[in-house]
Order: C-alpha cells, then sequence, then structure tokens
C-alpha cells in the first residue's frame, strides 16, 4: 500500500510537513535564523521494537530542533537520559548531539508535536493535528507494554490516542492506569522550569522512569 502524501517512510512526518501552518512558517524563519538546525519535524529516537515508549511535548527550539534528535540538547534531555543511563535503560555516553553513539535499550522517545512550536507553546488544534504520528507511532510499536507520559498536553494526547476519558484517567505525578495489555504512567515534564520552581525534583523523576521500567517489565 503506498504511503499517504503526509507521511514518510515509517508513519513519520516528512521533512517538508505543512499540516500546522504556524509550526511550517516558524520552521521556515528559523531556517534564515538558524540555517545549521535540524529546523524539520524531529523523528523518533529509538527502536521500534522497543518495549516503554516516552512521549513528551515538543522539540525545544535551541534542543531537538537543533540537534535532530528528542530532548537532545537542552535541560531536560540532561536529566531524561541520565536518569534513563542510570535505570539500565541507555548505554554510551551522552554528548548533547545526535551522533554522540548514545543509544536506548528497550525504550523508545518521541513527541506529541514533532516541530518546534513558538514559546514552545502548541496550540490546541496543532497539538490535535500531530496526534495522527503519536497513533502511528503507538500502532507500530508490536511490543509496547508501556507508555510514558511527560507533561499533560502529552498525557492527553496519549489518552485520546488510546481512546481513554480524560475524567477516569486525570493527569497526576506518579500516577499509573490500565488500558488493555497497556500501563500508563504519568510525570511532569522533565523541563528545567520544573525542575528550578520545584514541581518535579531529580527523586520524583527518578521514580516515574523506575515505575514505568517496571510496568515495562525491563
Amino acid at each position: 500500500m503506498p504511503r499517504r502524501p503526509d507521511r514518510a517512510e515509517g508513519g513519520q512526518p516528512p521533512s517538508d510537513c505543512s499540516l500546522c501552518p504556524r509550526l511550517a512558517d516558524f520552521r521556515s524563519a528559523n531556517r534564515g535564523d538558524y540555517p545549521d538546525f535540524h529546523n524539520a519535524p524531529v523523528p523518533s529516537f529509538g527502536a521500534r521494537s522497543a518495549l516503554l515508549l516516552i512521549v513528551g511535548l515538543a522539540p525545544g527550539l535551541k534542543g531537538a530542533n537543533r540537534t535532530g534528535r528528542p530532548f537532545t540538547g537542552d535541560y531536560a534531555g540532561d536529566l531524561l537520559y541520565a536518569t534513563l543511563a542510570r535505570h539500565g535503560l541507555a548505554r554510551g555516553s551522552y554528548g548533547a548531539r545526535a551522533d554522540d553513539g548514545f543509544a536506548l535499550i528497550g525504550c523508545r522517545v518521541t513527541n506529541a508535536v514533532r516541530c518546534v512550536p513558538p514559546q514552545n507553546k502548541p496550540t490546541p488544534s496543532e497539538v490535535n493535528t500531530c496526534r495522527s504520528f503519536l497513533a502511528d507511532e503507538i500502532g507500530a510499536m508490536a511490543n509496547l507494554r508501556a507508555i510514558l507520559t511527560l507533561g499533560q498536553i502529552s498525557h492527553s494526547s496519549v489518552l485520546s490516542v488510546l481512546k481513554l476519558k480524560k475524567k477516569d484517567h486525570p493527569f497526576a505525578h506518579g500516577a499509573r492506569y490500565r488500558a488493555g495489555a497497556l500501563a500508563l504512567i504519568a510525570s511532569y515534564h522533565c523541563s528545567r522550569y520544573n525542575t528550578n520552581t520545584g514541581v518535579l525534583t531529580e527523586a520524583m523523576f527518578d521514580s516515574a522512569v523506575k515505575k514505568a521500567k517496571k510496568a515495562a517489565e525491563l
């Protein structure tokens, strides 16, 4: 079956995705301001055969939008990947570059929105539009056992993909739900803002990752 014109290989957004005009315009402007950046939808990181999927919000302008790998190049990635390595879910040295040789073990990382949004804030319409790629992502992971959502927007988008009612599965740090054979674990996003304000501590995040690893039976 030929793939849809808005899909690249593996159901990922094409590099010139135009489904969200505001995000496409922002990417275009960034190509002029930062010609050496990735400046395109950021593909998922890790094997599709993974048992655990980690879903963030969206690429950061000078993080994943620069490097082309989710959570790579900003503080959120420093915390996420150090925590994954500590729990045996990654190997190698994280160098905050897409070519640093860092590899994930048993898990895969993606975002609810694949393109960098202005002020790091995607609109509800953009989240809804990009959800089709998240649905493709989840549907293509045949061995998937658990999903760790980072932040309320990510959590809500995953609930929509899984057709779960939000009122029955409210977002709360450390919350765990079931969706058939899948476990769903929620965490505050590992952003610098959340850690600086004390909303999320490293210990809290470590606990959420540990819970997700156990749910995935890794």
